[in-house]
């Protein structure tokens, strides 16, 4: 089942084309990152899923089905910076949360207790760190127990103690059977967190798929000698490369990352005649990768 299934949206604000045609599917029980620099379409996206937007055009569908008010009371959101009253308590802030929305108070106790802010629930908003805030803000969209969580920007603004905290709740709360959403602009944190992305730029969808496929690492082997093409020829044919690629000094190698092998590399072209000039390993980051395709790929991918 897809939790959010995404069919050529569109969204412009008089001459701003902010979605551009993009179509992707949510998998049920996966956590989906939605990754693009700022401006790129991401939050407009997610109001729209959450009918807070209308599209221009195009359509989606929220388990499979068309979307209605139901469907969204599946839907637990953080679109927005936690706005509690900051004299009240956990508890008391909760407890405006849940009428606000509809959901039984008796649910604050559960919520706390998986945000691990039970201790400090009769504790005042203002004395909590940035972290118990944000995962303050997490309890308030657990209330009621839905199926799915929907993030904008969730570690946005917190320290360092406070992104890790809620990098490992969103993994907690994966592994114990909810699908998440969760828009973001920082690489490192949609390859630690999330199974699945889409890479938005400018509106426009040009990758998406499981994060090991989209976001790979590589490792990259420089080999020279004196004739670069045969090289190239012969080196295609070694176990375990993907591609190969011929630059202005070197051929360029690629493999899985950390399976380039030097030694095994420079037998194989001493046995196929090839004297080599030049070995020498290098890796690809995953921001090389990111950067790549958000600066020079400007077609949508299905």
């Amino acid at each position: 089942m897809s939790i959010l299934s995404v069919q050529l949206l569109h969204k412009k604000y008089g001459p701003v084309h902010a979605l551009k045609g993009v179509s992707f599917d949510v998998p049920a029980g996966s956590v989906f990152g939605i990754l693009g620099p700022n401006g790129s379409g991401k939050t407009t996206l997610l109001g729209i899923m959450m009918d807070i937007l209308k599209p221009t055009s195009g359509s989606f569908q929220l388990f499979d089905e068309v979307p209605s008010a139901k469907h969204r009371s599946q839907i637990g959101t953080l679109l927005e910076t936690p706005n509690f009253y900051h004299y009240l308590t956990a508890v008391q802030n909760l407890r405006i949360a849940a009428r606000i929305k509809g959901r039984d108070e008796a649910d604050i106790e559960r919520v706390l207790g998986i945000v691990d802010l039970l201790p400090r629930k009769h504790s005042r908003f203002s004395t909590y760190s940035l972290g118990m805030k944000q995962r303050l803000a997490v309890a308030s969209c657990l209330l009621g127990n839905p199926e799915v969580l929907v993030f904008d920007e969730p570690t946005n603004g917190l320290d360092p103690v406070g992104i890790a905290e809620t990098r490992e709740l969103i993994k907690k709360l994966n592994k114990e059977g909810k699908t998440i959403i969760m828009a973001s602009h920082m690489l490192d944190e949609v390859e630690k967190v999330c199974t699945h992305v889409a890479i938005l730029q400018k509106g426009v969808l040009i990758a998406n798929g499981h994060v090991d496929e989209i976001l790979v690492n590589e490792d990259i082997v420089e080999i020279g000698s004196k004739n670069m093409q045969i090289l190239s020829e012969k080196l295609q044919q070694f176990p375990g490369v993907t591609h190969v690629k011929i630059n202005q000094q070197h051929v360029e190698v690629f493999f899985p990352s950390g399976e380039a092998m030097l030694e095994k590399i420079n037998q194989y072209c001493f046995e196929k005649g090839e004297v080599l000039n030049h070995l020498r390993l290098r890796r690809k980051s995953l921001e090389t990768r990111f950067f790549e395709l958000t600066q020079t790929n400007n077609t949508p991918k299905k």
